[in-house]
C-alpha cells in the first residue's frame, strides 16, 4: 500500500491512497482525514486503508491522477523526528578527516540526533535559506514510520512496529555544525526542516528488498542534474532500522507518528571510502562525503556546497526502473522576508 498527504491548505493535509505505478490517487477522507489519524489508529485503519489502495488498483476507471508536486511530506509535521547515522562508514569519514580517532563504541551504539519536527518541507517545495555561507548541504536518507513503541523495547517489538517507509532530504547547514556542536549541546540551527518522499509505503510493497529491517535498493541522488549517488541503501549499514528504533526506545516510549532516519546512506570500496559515479564508484548521498575525502586524499576540500540555483533530485527505483516513492525534487533559494513573516 502507499500513502500521501495532499497539499489542501491544511497543515496536515488530506491522506489518499496512491497506485504502486504512482499513477492515480484515491482520497480516504471516510476512513482518515489525515496519515497521523490513520496511525494513531492502525489497527482498526490499516485494513480498510488496504481494501481501498487494492479497489483503486483494481479499476483503472477510478480515482484521480497523481501528480508528485501536489503532495505534501506524507507527514507534514510530526509528534518526533529522531535521525541516527547508522552508515558507520560515513562517520568515520568525518573523523579521519579531522585528523581524529574514532571511539570504539560508534560501530556498537548508534549516534542519534532530536530533529525539528514541526515543519516538514513537501517533496518539490525548494530549499530556502538565508545565506549560502551557511554551507547547504543535502542528505539521502531512508526513514521509517512508527507504530507506539513502549519504553526499552526489544528488536522484535521495535521491528514489528515499523508501519511504513519513506526517502528523506536531511537538509544540513555544515558551517554551523562545528560552532554548535562546540558548545556541547547539539543541532539546531545546522538542521532545519527536511522533506520526504512524495509517497510513504508499507513494507509489504517492496518485497523481498526489505529483509533484516533493511532497503536493499540503490539510492538515487541526481546534483545540478548529473548522477551523483547511487549508494545501495542495505549496504554498510551497521545499524538497522529495529536497531534504530530500540536505541530511541530506551529511555522512552515512542508515539504513533514518531519518523526514525538511517542517516546518509553511505557505502565503502574495500577497505576504503567510496568513490565517484565517475569513478567507477557508488557516489555520495552528501557533498559533505566527498570533501571528506578530498581532505583526506589532497589535504583540502574542493567540492562546494549547495549555492542558489542548485538543483537536488533523490530517488528509489525498483528493479523494473519504477520509481517506487516517487521523487524527492529541490532547488536552492534565497530567503525573502514577507511583511506576513
Amino acid at each position: 500500500m502507499k500513502l500521501a498527504s495532499l497539499k489542501n491548505g491544511s497543515r496536515d493535509g488530506q491522506l489518499v491512497v496512491v497506485t504502486s505505478d504512482l499513477s492515480r490517487y484515491q482520497p480516504v477522507s471516510e476512513i482518515a482525514p489525515t496519515l497521523q489519524a490513520a496511525l494513531d489508529d492502525w489497527q482498526a485503519k490499516a485494513p480498510l486503508l488496504a481494501q481501498a489502495a487494492k479497489e483503486l488498483e483494481n479499476n483503472a476507471n477510478t480515482g484521480e491522477p497523481f501528480k508528485e508536486e501536489t503532495a505534501h511530506s506524507p507527514l507534514p509535521r510530526a509528534y518526533q523526528w529522531a535521525d541516527g547515522s547508522a552508515y558507520v562508514n560515513h562517520v568515520e569519514l568525518v573523523r579521519k578527516a579531522r585528523k581524529a580517532e574514532m571511539p570504539p563504541s560508534f560501530w556498537t551504539d548508534p549516534l542519534m540526533y532530536q530533529g525539528g519536527s514541526d515543519s516538514f518541507l513537501a517533496p518539490h517545495d525548494p530549499i530556502i535559506m538565508a545565506e549560502e555561507a551557511y554551507g547547504i548541504d543535502m542528505e539521502g536518507e531512508i526513514a521509517v514510520i512508527v507504530d507506539d513503541v513502549p519504553m526499552g523495547a526489544d528488536l522484535d517489538r521495535a521491528a514489528s512496529a515499523i508501519r511504513l517507509i519513506m526517502i528523506a532530504n536531511d537538509v544540513s547547514l555544515r558551517g554551523l555544525i562545528p560552532a554548535e556542536l562546540g558548545k556541547g549541546f547539539g543541532f539546531f540551527h545546522a538542521k532545519p526542516s527536511s522533506a520526504f518522499s512524495p509517497v510513504a509505503v508499507t513494507p509489504d510493497e517492496l518485497g523481498s528488498n526489505w529483509q533484516d529491517n533493511k532497503l536493499s535498493l540503490p539510492l538515487m541522488v541526481d546534483y545540478n542534474g548529473a548522477p551523483f549517488g547511487k549508494a545501495n541503501a542495505g549496504i554498510d549499514m551497521t545499524f538497522n532500522f529495529a536497531e534504530l528504533i530500540r536505541h530511541a526506545a530506551k529511555t522512552r516510549p515512542l508515539c504513533a507518528g514518531t519518523i526514525i532516519g538511517s542517516g546518509t546512506v553511505s557505502n565503502k570500496l574495500g577497505d576504503g571510502p567510496g568513490k565517484s559515479i565517475s569513478e567507477g564508484g557508488a557516489g555520495y548521498a552528501c557533498i559533505a562525503e566527498i570533501r571528506m575525502i578530498e581532505t583526506i586524499e589532497t589535504g583540502a576540500a574542493i567540492t562546494p556546497f549547495m549555492k542558489f540555483g542548485d538543483t537536488v533530485r533523490i530517488e528509489m527505483l525498483d528493479a523494473s526502473g519504477n520509481s517506487i516513492f516517487g521523487a524527492i525534487q529541490q532547488t536552492v533559494e534565497k530567503y525573502a522576508p514577507k511583511e506576513t513573516d
